[in-house]
């Protein structure tokens, strides 16, 4: 390091070091003790680094969770119903018309319980009108819906709406809602044609997942 040469009070010259201050200058840059310490440079890129690592390994266990995940879209649901007898399925239509089916339907039934104001059950409304559509002609499949809390006004009006003509069941006292150990809307039950509850979902559905469930139900009892 180079000196440069100052003069003292005396007039004396002096020598100190480039860079380094004197006099008033060096007591003014003096460390104060009181001062926070500085983080070096090297220490704060290894924590910077160590709290990438973190972060990435989160993320890594968030990634392996959701892939393990079942589907939301459509999945069998675990139920005590799967493989039993459904339980009965009776009462009155939003309409005011008895309704009541019969415990060997002879074909598949879709049983669905919604509400007017849930919006995943606007969603698979299309669907579930298709799906009656497609299978009026072949008589092999037919839906089935009950009003889980929600009015009847308001679900009538939702049914024709979207063009629903199959029986729609109002559960005012929610005694079908509850032998079916339903919790939330929409919640879909598959019946086979001897009453046996073969699948239960708790999604959305579309026409598409209905037909493929129909299809494993008659590949594994034919």
């Amino acid at each position: 390091m180079s000196d440069v040469h100052v003069t003292g009070p005396d007039g004396t010259p002096v020598s100190a070091p480039v860079g380094q201050p004197t006099g008033a200058d060096a007591t003014a840059t003096t460390a104060d003790p009181a001062a926070p310490a500085t983080i070096p440079a090297a220490r704060r890129s290894h924590r910077a680094r160590w709290a990438a690592v973190i972060v990435l390994v989160i993320a890594a266990g968030l990634t392996a969770v959701l892939a393990a995940s079942p589907s939301s879209t459509v999945a069998d649901a675990q139920s005590t119903l799967v493989g039993r007898q459904a339980p009965t399925i009776a009462g009155t239509t939003v309409d005011g018309a008895p309704f009541s089916l019969p415990s060997a339907p002879g074909k598949y039934i879709v049983l669905n319980f919604f509400a007017s104001w849930c919006v995943p059950c606007q969603d698979e409304g299309p669907d579930l009108v298709a799906f009656q559509f497609d299978h009026q002609a072949s008589g092999d499949a037919s839906m089935v819906s009950v009003v889980f809390n929600d009015t009847v006004s308001s679900a009538r009006t939702y049914q024709r709406t979207i063009g629903a003509t199959w029986p729609t069941l109002a559960d005012a006292d929610g005694r079908l809602a509850l032998d079916y150990g339903v919790e939330g809307q929409p919640t879909t039950f598959l019946i086979a044609p001897d009453g046996r509850v073969v699948a239960h979902i708790v999604a959305p559905v579309t026409a598409a997942e209905l037909n493929q469930l129909i299809a494993e139900a008659k590949a594994s009892h034919p």
